[in-house]
């Protein structure tokens, strides 16, 4: 991978390098946007765009009746062709409860 990274760097990468994919993950949050909708490339059949984390106040069950906490916005964009909506949906679900809960992906 890190033999990949440093050809992207220098823009020698090869189309045959990373072509033949079927998920993708367009991460512009590194960049500071905080939200944005990626664009599938086929033979992709999902892409999942990645904004910054932000703190947010939300509300809470405390003296102040708030709190601040780090949230992230993703976006699934999905090939209706490959994978349903619905599915997707699930698959985001999925997603968020093991950002939130990362010691869930040991059981």
């Amino acid at each position: 991978m890190s033999e990949l990274k440093n050809k992207a760097t220098e823009g020698k990468l090869q189309p045959h390098e990373f072509q033949g994919g079927t998920f993708t993950i367009s991460n512009l949050g590194m960049m500071g946007i905080q939200h944005f909708t990626a664009v599938i490339n086929p033979p992709q059949s999902c892409i999942l765009a990645v904004g910054a984390p932000q703190k947010k106040m939300v509300p809470a069950d405390n003296e102040k009746g708030f709190e601040v906490q780090t949230v992230m916005n993703v976006s699934l964009s999905c090939d209706h062709r490959v994978v349903d909506g619905a599915v997707g949906a699930q698959w985001l679900d999925s997603f968020k409860t093991y950002l939130e809960k990362p010691l869930n992906l040991l059981l």
